[in-house]
């Protein structure tokens, strides 16, 4: 007689409320809650404040969304998750995150400082960079629009206008000769910096560059944040319609950090080929992640990430 066949039993999985939870409700957050969504996964996005391009006047070389509002853009990723009943998105900020052998504690606290806690078998980080301004006057009043950090984004509104790009680092000339597609008339301000090599003075020199080394004071500008001047402190004034510049960056949540993730040695978090972290589990996208940054490609990665986190827990709940 035939010895009676054992079915596999899959393993019981952790009784948590979501499935993932999503820190960031940007580019990269609400696109992974949209992949998420349609594989029936319920997902809890955390809205913690504003995404790092508010300041701009519109998202550029996004494909089909060309020239909108970055809030216009946010308003439209969450009325299209609507029809996925599984996602939920709150506004409120993650305070901590607690490590557990399959799943995840997180907690949140809302906008009155009201906290609560919720479970969750995986984590996507989307939580986005602050940028480190260089401390000078007008600097930040004008980000966006007069000041600006990427050709790619704003090179073609001002393009053929006379520019301007600020660093006090050797990563200034090849800001510079980027930036130089867009217009003839560039000049490189390097603040009372005398770093460039004369490899890099000649590059410039070559490509129709100028530089200038002198000490600045501040920027002057529209209140509508159009840049007019660059002031020095000899007292003159160089008329430029936009800067570019390379700011540096940090994380703006400290939750990657409390977690003991990886980092590369500019601060992003470290992740493998399925987006996840050092830490198991805990997955990351956007502009925290390594890589050129604009907010058509954290949508991708976004999207990615969601993928392989669906793709991980489908072979959780399937196993051989």
């Amino acid at each position: 007689m035939p010895a009676a066949t054992t079915r596999h039993r899959v393993p019981a999985q952790p009784a948590t409320d979501y499935d993932v939870m999503i820190v960031g409700a940007g580019s990269a957050g609400l696109s992974a809650a949209l992949v998420l969504g349609r594989c029936l996964r319920p997902v809890l996005v955390c809205d913690g404040g504003a995404p790092r391009n508010r300041p701009s006047p519109a998202v550029q070389g996004f494909l089909t969304r060309d020239g909108t509002h970055p809030e216009e853009l946010i308003r439209l990723g969450r009325e299209q998750l609507a029809p996925y009943k599984s996602v939920e998105v709150r506004e409120a900020r993650v305070t901590n995150i607690e490590v557990f052998k399959r799943y995840f504690r997180l907690t949140l606290e809302g906008s009155t400082g009201h906290t609560t806690t919720y479970t969750t078998r995986k984590v996507l980080l989307a939580t986005g960079v602050d940028d480190e301004l260089p401390p000078l006057d007008g600097m930040r009043d004008l980000w966006g629009r007069g000041v600006l950090h990427c050709p790619y984004c704003h090179g073609w509104e001002v393009r053929n206008k006379p520019l301007a790009v600020y660093g006090r680092h050797k990563s200034v000339t090849g800001l510079a000769l980027l930036v130089s597609r867009w217009s003839s008339d560039v000049i490189v301000c390097t603040d009372g910096w005398g770093g460039l090599s004369p490899n890099a003075r000649r590059r410039l020199r070559r490509q129709g560059i100028a530089l200038k080394e002198d000490e600045m004071m501040c920027l002057e500008g529209t209140q509508e944040g159009d840049l007019q001047h660059l002031v020095f402190k000899s007292g003159e004034k160089l008329a430029r319609q936009a800067v570019f510049i390379h700011a540096h960056q940090h994380q703006r949540s400290p939750l990657a950090e409390q977690l003991g993730c990886r980092f590369t040695e500019k601060g992003a978090i470290v992740i493998d080929k399925d987006q996840q972290s050092s830490v198991p589990g805990v997955y990351a996208a956007g502009d925290i992640t390594p890589g050129t940054q604009q907010a058509l490609l954290a949508a991708a990665k976004g999207s990615q990430a969601a993928i392989c986190i669906n793709e991980t827990l489908t072979r959780e709940e399937c196993p051989r």
